[in-house]
């Protein structure tokens, strides 16, 4: 079984050295100072229990994805607009889509059923490029649980979580989706096949909501914002609203927001992905993370002020 790993920085880079160092077949798709890291000198893993560099194949050619059985999409959800038509044009005839976004997903709402069936969202999606040119059939979707970050060209720190949570879009058990399972159990990852992903998607989303954001406007670590008595109360409303907006899909939320809350604030001195980007002139996935929850709410009739507050405020200071 080969792997392609489009999108391969922090958590790309992660998944892609952890695969390799389970002697995997894998291919890291990159480009620039991070690219010719890889190619010169290896993958630099960098954990709590120690260091390993682990050579790799790395490439910027898209083409690479044509003789994979899987292709992970770690891009941020920003990216994957622009490339979509030559992301389709790659794919081999048997080629399973791994969608790893921090956001609602392209794909939501594909294979979904009910009135809602099909439809897009703007601030993920613009103009729907992405659901008309990849076939749903083809897609898996991921919840990634694992706090990293790329600290230089070809070194990735991976802080906490091995969790990489499956699921097909329309729930069934299938023998592709379990053979990813294996694959990725194999590199010391967990990777529970479920049944309802867009569940737990939710209860991730909650989260990255509301602390992605803040963090942008604060420049607060994750244990700092959980753990702020000033912010405490803006914290747990914000999830308040997007709680509201899963529950009028159907959603009711597996965890508690005193949970959720917890849970950052065990990650400790951890900078957001938007903090990350920020920090590194890098664009931030404002739209995708909180204005996919702001605009869907707009569609069902949900009030979100706090949300709608944050949202604002992030994107004059994203521009």
């Amino acid at each position: 079984m080969r792997i392609a790993i489009l999108g391969a920085g922090a958590t790309g880079g992660f998944l892609g050295a952890r695969l390799a160092k389970a002697e995997a077949a894998v291919v890291l798709i990159a480009r620039g100072p991070h690219l010719r890291a890889m190619r010169e000198s290896g993958l630099r893993l960098i954990e709590a229990d120690g260091e390993t560099t682990v050579p790799v194949e790395a490439t910027d050619d898209l083409g690479a994805i044509r003789t994979s059985d899987f292709v992970f999409v770690t891009l941020k959800a920003h990216s994957v607009p622009s490339i979509a038509e030559d992301l389709a044009a790659n794919l081999g005839p048997d080629t399973t889509v791994v969608s790893a976004q921090n956001s609602i997903p392209w794909w939501y709402f594909q294979r979904y059923g009910g009135e809602l069936e099909g439809i897009h969202l703007e601030t993920v999606d613009p103009g729907g490029v992405v659901g008309r040119t990849i076939d749903p059939k083809r897609v898996i979707g991921c919840i990634v649980y694992a706090a990293t970050s790329v600290v230089g060209p070809g070194i990735v720190q991976h802080v906490e979580g091995e969790r990489f949570s499956l699921g097909e879009l329309d729930g069934s058990q299938t023998e592709r989706i379990a053979r990813l399972s294996e694959l990725l159990a194999s590199a010391g990852l967990k990777a529970p096949v479920q049944p309802r992903i867009r569940q737990e998607l939710w209860v991730k989303l909650m989260g990255n909501a509301v602390f992605n954001p803040l963090s942008a406007l604060t420049r607060a670590s994750l244990g700092a914002m959980a753990e702020s008595p000033v912010l405490a109360p803006v914290v747990r409303a914000a999830m308040e609203e997007v709680d509201a907006v899963a529950a009028r899909l159907g959603i009711t939320m597996p965890v508690s927001i005193d949970q959720r809350i917890r849970g950052a604030a065990r990650v400790g001195n951890h900078k957001t992905s938007m903090l990350q980007d920020l920090e590194s002139g890098r664009p931030m996935e404002i739209d995708a993370i909180t204005g996919s929850v702001v605009e869907l709410a707009g569609r069902l009739g949900v009030p979100v002020p706090h949300l709608e507050t944050i949202y604002a405020g992030v994107k004059v200071l994203g521009g």
